[in-house]
């Protein structure tokens, strides 16, 4: 019996391994298509893949502080002009 999300599922696994040794999804998508796999099919796959990743991911629980410092421009030394520097 054929079924679909086990086909789709196959072609997640696929993805996502060659994600990790550093492929493109281009270059998946482009290579699976070129073995005879439907653009439909592929798509599908990545989007699954592409969610399954991110049901990994933690979520960030602190947000990042900001902090700022004022920096003044008074501590940088004057410069003469070339005529001053040339006539005192």
């Amino acid at each position: 019996m054929y079924q679909p999300t086990n086909y789709l599922q196959q072609l997640a696994d696929y993805v996502k391994a060659n994600l990790q040794k550093g492929y493109t999804l281009d270059a998946l998508k482009f290579s699976l298509i070129n073995q005879g796999y439907s653009r439909i099919s592929v798509e599908n796959a990545i989007e699954l893949a592409n969610q399954q990743l991110a049901e990994k991911v933690l979520p960030i629980k602190e947000k990042p502080q900001i902090t700022y410092r004022a920096v003044s421009d008074l501590k940088q030394p004057v410069k003469k002009s070339f005529w001053k520097k040339i006539f005192g």
